[in-house]
């Protein structure tokens, strides 16, 4: 598995130094306005690839959530891989969230599959089915299997996936990104109860998103 570095995604690198070199070359040139814009964007760029360290909840057997940004829904849906009615918490990242998803439990990852599709607004119900997606199946504890979509948006128009088929990752760690505005789907097992509501903000692996229903 490929993984970024501490405090910036590896990503947003090259973007970062096209944005500061054009920058530099209009405030040789004396563009003035254009130099404060491309100061402004640099910035702005530096901001949305920024990748903090996390603290996981404190509850061991807790599902944190995978990204960062609103909680859109939280309800029953089919899963994209078996077509099965499982629980599943819809989380809508808009351009100024932390963009990089991370595990929402601890286990191996059985299956990547990239659907090609639209890109309409990721806070639609059709995005779900009709964008561009990356469909990650990770087994947990028990067996427990965990469906997670990646879904580009309107503005979005790049999925990065770091963790590989057959990879074990731990609670929180980091997995992928996608750029510029976007949505992750989780898909849970049967036996978890949801911790948060529609409206609700969150940070992906740190917020509890669902617990193990009590006996």
């Amino acid at each position: 598995m490929l993984k970024p570095s501490v405090g910036l995604a590896l990503e947003g690198i090259p973007y970062i130094v096209i944005a500061a070199f054009a920058t530099l070359v209009f405030a040789v040139m004396g563009w003035w306005p254009l130099t404060l814009l491309g100061l402004a964007a640099t910035c702005f760029i530096g901001h949305f690839f920024r990748d903090p360290e996390r603290v996981g909840p404190e509850d061991a057997e807790a599902v944190a959530s995978p990204a960062d940004g609103r909680v859109i829904k939280v309800g029953q849906a089919a899963d994209p891989v078996t077509g099965e009615m499982r629980q599943v918490v819809c989380i809508f990242m808009n351009v100024l969230n932390v963009h990089v998803n991370r595990m929402p439990v601890s286990g191996k990852i059985e299956l990547i599959r990239y659907i090609p599709g639209k890109f309409f607004n990721a806070s639609f119900d059709k995005a779900s089915k009709d964008n561009e997606r990356n469909v990650v199946v990770i087994t947990g504890k028990g067996n427990q299997r965990f469906t997670m979509v990646q879904i580009a948006g309107l503005i979005a128009r790049r999925i990065v996936c770091w963790a590989e088929p057959g990879d074990k990752l731990k609670r929180g760690e980091r997995f992928g990104l996608i750029k510029f505005g976007s949505r992750v789907d989780l898909y849970m097992p049967d036996g978890y109860v949801s911790l948060v509501n529609v409206g609700d903000a969150v940070v992906a692996g740190e917020t509890p998103l669902a617990e193990r229903r009590k006996a």
